[in-house]
């Protein structure tokens, strides 16, 4: 495979954009290439780590005033234990700050870069108002890719005059630590611009999975939705408490889908492989799924049931302290992972 890198645009002639490794290897122009972070809430910080230690030059602003030296100075305080899991790509904490710099404006942190993302909240207004401006001020050649967890690109790119370098690059939190981004492109979103950005994001080292077509919640977020609605529903019906469920997921499911997916772990979960296992199951799921047409209001009763048990095992005041400790096990996880064939 033989990929060309001209004026900092990726072109893959023989679109081989399935084979290119994770480890894709960036030449010294791919390094010279700038990203422009609008946005630098959790999101936009974990992206910020991402593009620097992949050797891009990052500019980082946010409107909140504060809200992107804040942002600036948490990377700081977390670089050594990143460097320490060997999460910085071989780069010295120093040397991941020296790409990160914090803009006064938005103007100026997208002016002349190849690569914008966005990080702004989940209001389908603000989004719209955002990515006109995006539009004029961005250079015609960048493109524009938003984090949006649930609104459909083409719902504030429609009618846009650059529409076609735009799309939705949606992580997982936190970025830098969980490498999935689903791209999802809308009715109007170009094949170069998911060719490059598909191709940026392995680059940096982040596992992108493309959708062929928008839909409400992508793919992480329906299957999020199914697991937590069943989750509520078992613990509103009284059949487990919620550390039941937790331990169910965290000690059991978890420990497979953590390298493998379902349709992975249900192929080697038959002698015969994948058509083998829905032969012998089917009929068996078939009737526990018939009992999920149902769905629980999360935030009634279970609500009080499922808060009140996990504040007593985890006070408010220690979340912080928590969500630490959290980052902590998955840069741990992402260093075994590294290290895993």
């Amino acid at each position: 495979m033989q990929i060309e890198i001209t004026d900092h645009k990726f072109i893959d002639p023989d679109n081989h954009l399935g084979n290119i490794p994770d480890t894709l290897v960036p030449g010294e122009e791919a390094c010279l290439m700038s990203v422009g972070i609008v946005g630098a809430g959790f999101i936009g910080r974990g992206w910020a780590i991402c593009f620097a230690r992949a050797g891009k030059a990052v500019r980082l602003w946010d409107p909140t005033p504060g809200a992107a030296p804040a942002a600036y100075e948490y990377i700081a305080a977390i670089a050594e234990d990143l460097a320490s899991f060997g999460l910085l790509r071989g780069c010295s904490p120093d040397e991941i700050m020296s790409r990160i710099h914090v803009s006064g404006t938005m103007a100026e942190a997208v002016e002349g870069v190849d690569h914008v993302q966005e990080n702004a909240p989940e209001k389908l207004d603000l989004k719209c108002r955002l990515f006109r401006e995006l539009d004029e001020a961005v250079s015609p050649d960048a493109v524009i890719a938003s984090s949006t967890s649930a609104l459909l690109p083409s719902a504030f790119t429609k009618g846009l005059r650059g529409a076609g370098r735009m799309i939705v690059a949606h992580p997982v939190n936190p970025p830098h630590l969980i490498p999935l981004v689903e791209l999802v492109p809308s009715p109007w979103t170009a094949q170069e611009t998911i060719a490059r950005t598909e191709i940026l994001l392995r680059e940096t080292g982040q596992s992108p999975v493309r959708l062929e077509a928008e839909i409400d919640g992508f793919l992480l977020n329906r299957l999020q939705a199914a697991v937590l609605d069943e989750a509520f529903r078992l613990v509103a019906d009284g059949y487990a408490s919620a550390a039941a469920v937790d331990a169910c997921m965290r000690d059991g499911l978890a420990r497979r889908w953590s390298f493998m997916g379902p349709f992975e772990t249900i192929d080697l979960n038959a002698p015969g492989g994948i058509r083998d296992y829905v032969l012998r199951y089917q009929n068996m799921f078939r009737g526990m799924t018939d009992t999920m047409r149902r769905s629980v209001d999360w935030s009634g009763p279970v609500l009080d049931t499922i808060e009140g048990e996990r504040r007593g095992q985890l006070p408010h005041s220690r979340l912080a302290e928590r969500q630490m400790w959290r980052d902590r096990q998955l840069a741990a996880f992402s260093a075994f992972h590294r290290e895993s064939p």
